[in-house]
């Protein structure tokens, strides 16, 4: 029987090419001694400062250059790709070696591979990404640490949010219904200025930006819980499409906040926030109030008394202040994520089925990343997003203190 092109391109190969066990040996072993190299260091703070500045930021920056030709999200093809091939190789090494001798021997081999790729882009990872969350951060370098902040300066500072996140809904486009209506392609092409008003008070922050990827996979985005990523391998912003447009801006802010090596999210949460606000584009400006404002809010849900569920009297003061516009926009929010892992097919059974698939999904990614984040030394996992409230109000606490009630103010002054 003939060979095929292939077989006669390996045989070709086997026959005039032949490397050194000590280099494949070399090939094998060296990701696990780069990854086992950055376990040692990573508790060296000068190190990783070192790492963050001449390596990681730019090759990432780099990566983000090359993907940044490509309209669409490099990563999201490049990991399609890669299941699909690891699926088609497990299987056909699988039976390519079922019925042979010392099978188990074969597949090893076989899966070799596989295992030394994992390791180089595990490695890779941890260089590019990871360092920075051992590295010096953001509120530590320019020292925007808070002790702590009194219930008056959290509702002060949401007061504020809400006057203004209410002044500027009524600036903001909307359709002939009073709908928020922006265009997302133009937001996108916009986002790249957000920083340059920010980078001038923190000089870290100004850094060359490239626009962010709409999502070919939103839905699994929605599914999982998540507006957006960024992906330090190949250096791109990627925002979820699905959700409403309001909020996005600050999204498109705070995965930009990754671009330019802002590594924990509560302070890339922070410092979009603060990007937003101090842009020149209204668009993030309602955005950046808009989120800060949620985030306000859920700390100042909570009530003194511990043992009731219903919200503090700050906070519905807070909430019978906001405008029709911002209510809204936040139901609108609020119910689009409230939805996310229920499925409507028409068919019950099917629902419940791809209902419970859904919630698992979601379960288990918020696991996985919960471990992660944990396992890099951010205690608080995805609770991590929230914790920045007490920096945020800190920042506002003088201009904040003017939108207290009247009797407050003077009480505080």
């Amino acid at each position: 029987m003939s060979l095929t092109r292939v077989e006669t391109i390996k045989n070709w190969f086997r026959e005039h090419i032949r490397i050194p066990l000590g280099v494949v040996i070399a090939i094998c072993i060296f990701p696990v001694i780069l990854t086992a190299l950055f376990y040692v260091l990573r508790s060296s703070r000068a190190t990783m400062d070192w790492v963050v500045t001449y390596i990681s930021s730019p090759i990432r920056s780099f990566f983000g250059l090359l993907s940044s030709i490509y309209p669409f999200a490099v990563m999201e093809i490049l990991i399609t790709v890669a299941i699909i091939f690891l699926i088609y190789y497990i299987i056909k090494g699988i039976r390519d070696t079922s019925r042979r001798r010392e099978k188990w021997k074969l597949r090893a081999k076989r899966f070799l591979p596989i295992l030394v790729i994992a390791c180089y882009l595990w490695g890779m990872f941890s260089w590019l990404w990871s360092s920075g969350y051992y590295a010096t951060g953001f509120v530590e370098r320019y020292e925007l640490f808070s002790d702590g902040v009194s219930r008056e300066e959290l509702f002060a500072a949401a007061l504020m949010f809400a006057s203004k996140a209410n002044d500027l809904s009524e600036q903001v486009e909307r359709d002939s219904d009073g709908n928020y209506d922006v265009d997302r392609r133009v937001m996108f092409t916009e986002s790249v200025d957000v920083y340059r008003n920010i980078s001038q008070d923190f000089p870290s922050l100004y850094g060359r930006l490239y626009a962010p990827k709409p999502m070919l996979f939103s839905w699994l985005m929605s599914i999982t819980g998540y507006s957006g990523m960024y992906f330090a391998l190949t250096g791109e912003s990627m925002v979820n499409t699905q959700p409403p447009v309001v909020f996005m801006p600050a999204t498109v802010a705070h995965e930009h906040a990754h671009q330019l090596g802002i590594f924990a999210e509560d302070e890339a949460n922070l410092v979009a926030i603060l990007a937003c606000i101090k842009s020149d584009n209204i668009t993030f400006q309602y955005a950046g109030y808009m989120s800060g404002l949620n985030y306000l809010l859920n700390a100042l849900y909570r009530n003194d008394d511990p043992t009731s569920n219903r919200p503090s009297n700050e906070w519905i003061q807070v909430v019978v202040r906001l405008s029709e516009n911002v209510l809204r926009d936040r139901q609108e929010t609020e119910q689009f994520w409230a939805t996310r892992t229920t499925v409507r097919t028409g068919l019950n059974f099917l629902d419940r089925i791809l209902t419970t698939v859904a919630e698992t999904t979601y379960d288990a990614v918020n696991a996985i990343y919960d471990g992660y984040l944990k396992s890099q030394s951010q205690e608080l996992g995805i609770r991590s997003y929230g914790a920045f409230v007490d920096v945020l109000v800190g920042y506002f606490t003088e201009e904040a203190r003017a939108f207290l009630p009247v009797e407050q103010a003077q009480a505080a002054s």
